[in-house]
């Protein structure tokens, strides 16, 4: 299992609730995982139930098994005056630079500066040692920018080193892109059994792989549990109306008469018998065209009770039953 797990996804398909899953999931049997969020939006801290993650790796879960997910919400900001520091010793004067404004404007207006630190921050956690040589982190998992930018996002760095061909800036860009471009990294996708994002994430793989960026596993999330297969669907469009009032009425759903309570209850039970059936052939259609893509594909339930931290050890368990871990 590559160690930093970069978990991408067309807005709206729960990217980031899935990227919670599998760093719990990963952090089960004692493994200690770290989850960084890159986008600002504090959706790690919303979905643990905790309060505003700062620019600091807090312990914010424990998995089965005693592992530990810690999280990280990563500023450019930040992160840039920890980039001057480590490089250029400036201390003071980098802070004296973020008064000033210089700092948010080369976050900002720099181009690609901001995704560099941010990607950074995550591969300086993937290679990070303790003083007896062993890695602090088993996994780090990162809740990415979404589908279509996610090949920039993480290619970025190659720009840089071309632009800056020596000194700090240079190494460092190639040593981010010596992480993103090993068997160390794994780039997943996630997407839901529907046309836009399960071609958004057919792009999306064209994409990596042509940037030869690692793709990893395709994860359809929020997957409606299956009522009829196709031959139920049959049935069910051959079956007279009048038997299936009579089964009703067997089913102590309304008397047996012309008119009765069973026989109203038929023609909504036929049209929303069409309407799984429409949404049944969508989805296996999309199933294959995430079959045929040729990466491994897992699916995660729709929690129909709404997502909590319950919910989300639920889904850790799913993956990890499925063999992510």
């Amino acid at each position: 299992m590559s160690r930093l797990q970069v978990v991408s996804g067309k807005g709206g398909t729960g990217k980031t609730t899935v990227a919670a899953a599998l760093a719990l999931a990963l952090a089960a049997e004692g493994k200690r995982t770290l989850l960084v969020e890159v986008e600002g939006r504090q959706g790690i801290a919303q979905l643990f139930e905790t309060e505003a993650l700062p620019y600091e790796e807090r312990k914010i879960a424990v998995a089965p098994g005693g592992g530990e997910v810690y999280a990280l919400a990563i500023d450019a900001e930040l992160a840039l005056l920890d980039y001057l520091q480590m490089f250029y010793k400036l201390g003071g004067a980098g802070r004296a630079l973020k008064k000033l404004g210089a700092i948010d404007f080369a976050t900002t207006i720099a181009p690609g500066v901001r995704d560099v630190l941010l990607t950074g921050k995550a591969c300086e956690a993937v290679r990070r040692k303790d003083r007896d040589g062993r890695f602090v982190y088993d996994y780090v998992v990162m809740d990415a920018p979404p589908t279509g930018r996610i090949t920039r996002f993480l290619n970025v760095n190659d720009e840089v080193a071309g632009l800056a061909r020596i000194g700090p800036i240079h190494n460092q860009a190639q040593a981010v892109m010596r992480v993103l471009k090993s068997p160390e990294t794994a780039v997943h996708l996630v997407t839901l059994l529907e046309e836009m994002p399960v071609q958004e994430t057919a792009d999306g793989i064209a994409e990596l792989r042509a940037a030869r960026l690692p793709v990893g596993r395709v994860v359809v999330n929020m997957v409606r549990p299956e009522v009829l297969d196709g031959d139920g669907l049959e049935l069910a469009a051959a079956v007279p109306r009048s038997s299936i009032a009579r089964a009703l009425s067997s089913a102590g759903l309304g008397g047996a008469r012309r008119g009765g309570h069973a026989e109203r209850l038929v023609e909504p039970l036929l049209a929303q018998a069409e309407e799984y059936a429409e949404r049944y052939a969508l989805e296996t259609e999309q199933r294959a065209v995430l079959t045929d893509l040729d990466v491994p594909l897992h699916e995660l339930p729709l929690l129909v009770e709404g997502m909590d931290l319950a919910g989300l050890y639920q889904l850790a368990r799913r993956l990890r039953e499925q063999g992510v871990s």
